[in-house]
């Protein structure tokens, strides 16, 4: 019977280790996030803006979008995922110094919700999400991996050019 808690400590040190650090819920990052918060509490993502290679050109052009949009981005600052997409996003929104749309950065615990709520209703299953509206509208998100780089799946959806979700996944 010694077994079954090896196995069961085994099994949520694995679960703990996927997707990133292992924080637990009671030391993660979760809520309206800035920048200098998840580089100064998740050291790893410093590393990773670092390493950060975007397409400039459509970089910049997030400059020249109609104004008016709002970005919101649900992330796990424990995901690889959220720290490879948001520090391409992030180096991205650098290059675009004047772009006309709101940014909003929400840490997300591993159950994929915050605790001010802002999660209710935004079917976030996946991180990172990156939801886009228009006078309140949802036009589109990309869903935890950009087709064609964030810059460039952001760009579309802020110009009109694409809607609805955008992901490599095929289960959505």
């Amino acid at each position: 019977m010694a077994v079954v808690p090896w196995i069961a400590f085994a099994l949520i040190s694995f679960a703990l280790s996927a997707c990133g650090s292992q924080s637990t819920s009671m030391d993660m990052l979760t809520g309206v996030v800035t920048r200098d918060e998840i580089e100064t509490r998740e050291p790893a993502w410093r590393d990773e803006l670092a390493a950060a290679s975007i397409d400039d050109a459509s970089a910049r052009a997030l400059n020249e979008v109609p104004p008016g949009a709002e970005v919101v981005v649900f992330l796990g600052t424990w995901c690889g995922d959220s720290r490879r997409v948001l520090s391409r996003l992030l180096v991205a929104l650098e290059r675009a110094p004047t772009a006309p749309f709101s940014v909003r950065m929400v840490a997300v615990d591993r159950s994929k919700h915050d605790p001010d709520g802002l999660t209710d209703g935004q079917d976030i299953r996946y991180v990172p999400t990156i939801i886009v509206r228009r006078d309140g509208a949802e036009v589109g998100r990309i869903v935890e991996s950009a087709p064609h780089g964030v810059e460039v799946d952001l760009l579309a959806l802020l110009r009109g050019e694409a809607s609805g979700v955008l992901s490599l996944r095929t289960d959505l």
